[in-house]
C-alpha cells in the first residue's frame, strides 16, 4: 500500500493558484497578442446580409424574399444599411429592390434617399428613382486633399445657370 501525504487545506489551495497561475503564463505566451474573431468562410466568401420586417416571404422557387413593412437591412460587408417599406432579395440574380420610402446609408456618411432603389451587389452599384414629379437625393462625403486649412481663402465661385428653351 502507497502512502498517503497529508497537506494542510492551505497548502492544497496554494500549490492549486500556483499551477492555475502557471498555466495562464504559459497561454499568455502561446496566443498572439490579438485575436482575430473566428468567422467561418466557404469557398465563395458569403457574408451575412440581414433583413427585419414585419412580414417576409420566400419563393423557393425562384428564390426570392420579399420583405414587407418597416424594412431593415444591414450588410456589414459591404458597410451598408438601408430602411424601406418593401425589399425585395433575388438571390440567384444578386439583387436587391428597395420601394417606398428608400434610405440608404453607407459608413463614412455616404446616403441615398429615394421612392425606388436597386442594389446590384457584384457590381456594387446602386439604381435610384424618385416618386413622380420629385428627385432623388444623394449625399456623398468629398475627401478635398488640396483644400489647405492654413490659406483661408475661399473656394472659386461656380458659374450660375444659364436657363434653358
Amino acid at each position: 500500500m502507497l502512502p498517503r501525504y497529508k497537506f494542510s487545506l492551505s497548502k492544497m489551495r496554494c500549490l492549486g493558484l500556483t499551477l492555475v497561475l502557471q498555466a495562464t503564463v504559459l497561454a499568455a505566451l502561446a496566443l498572439p497578442k490579438q485575436l482575430q474573431p473566428a468567422t467561418a468562410q466557404t469557398p465563395t466568401g458569403n457574408r451575412p446580409l440581414t433583413i427585419r420586417s414585419d412580414i417576409q416571404e420566400y419563393d423557393a422557387k425562384n428564390q426570392v424574399i420579399t420583405a414587407r413593412g418597416n424594412v431593415q437591412m444591414l450588410y456589414p460587408a459591404r458597410q451598408i444599411q438601408a430602411t424601406a417599406a418593401q425589399a425585395q432579395y433575388f438571390s440567384k440574380e444578386r439583387r436587391i429592390d428597395f420601394s417606398g420610402n428608400v434610405y440608404i446609408l453607407q459608413q463614412g456618411g455616404n446616403s441615398i434617399r429615394a421612392e425606388k432603389v436597386t442594389y446590384l451587389i457584384d457590381e456594387g452599384r446602386f439604381v435610384a428613382l424618385p416618386q413622380s414629379s420629385r428627385q432623388v437625393e444623394s449625399i456623398y462625403m468629398v475627401e478635398d486633399s488640396e483644400l489647405d486649412t492654413r490659406n483661408n481663402t475661399p473656394a472659386p465661385k461656380t458659374p450660375a445657370l444659364k436657363p434653358t428653351n
